[in-house]
């Protein structure tokens, strides 16, 4: 019976499933770029774990200038701690987070090494995450402000898309050049995380000994 155990755990340990190879292989590289990643400059290691905050930081300024924009349209004079909090924290976590799976974590991974791809997703974050989701969040906001408030007369359902189309035109007029902005950052942070991640690769192709990768 003993035998028969230890034939199990045999068993179980082997890695026999090109899935099963795949996984470890994978796992194994993330552990060598993470050991590499620890050996670069501090300089490249601080703008790889806290770049994306910058472009997080744009975006809760987003929000902050499209409520404002709103709630001087819409006369809301009443609760503008409790309309700015959300402006200022939700783009902030929403575009952290969503450079972090879709950019940063990936590339480093291994699982993104193509730089034009790179940069796409980086500047597609930046405009639509970190400027127009900013914007486009203000706008429900405060029109359940101005309704509850009655700061502004708001029609009937009959002409609501247009008068919310007529409203929401000139803020996006105003904040069309911040989401320009936000797109040419998320460029330059994902070229740069990009170059960060190919001084990893050009250090792992250096040391080619198993060894001296796994040590």
């Amino acid at each position: 019976m003993i035998q028969d155990f230890k034939m199990t755990g045999r068993e179980f340990l082997e890695v026999d499933t090109p899935q099963q190879r795949l996984f470890l292989e994978r796992f194994k590289r993330m552990e060598i770029i993470q050991k590499i990643f620890n050996e670069l400059p501090k300089a490249d290691q601080n703008l790889c774990n806290h770049g994306s905050y910058f472009l997080a930081a744009n975006s809760s300024l987003c929000g902050l200038a499209g409520n404002n924009f709103f709630r001087n349209i819409l006369h809301v004079r009443q609760a503008a701690f409790i309309s700015a909090l959300p402006m200022a924290v939700i783009p902030f976590l929403s575009t952290a987070a969503v450079y972090e799976v879709f950019v940063r974590e990936p590339l480093f991974s291994g699982e993104l090494s193509c730089e034009v791809c790179t940069v796409v997703r980086g500047g597609l974050i930046g405009a639509a995450v970190g400027g127009l989701y900013p914007v486009f969040l203000a706008l429900p906001m405060n029109a359940s402000l101005a309704a509850r408030y009655s700061s502004s007369p708001l029609p009937g359902k009959e002409n609501l898309i247009r008068f919310w189309l007529t409203v929401a035109q000139p803020v996006f007029r105003k904040m069309s050049w911040v989401v320009l902005v936000q797109a040419l950052t998320g460029i330059y942070l994902a070229t740069k995380h990009h170059g960060i991640y190919i001084k990893i690769l050009e250090q792992m192709n250096t040391r080619r000994d198993p060894e001296e990768l796994e040590a």
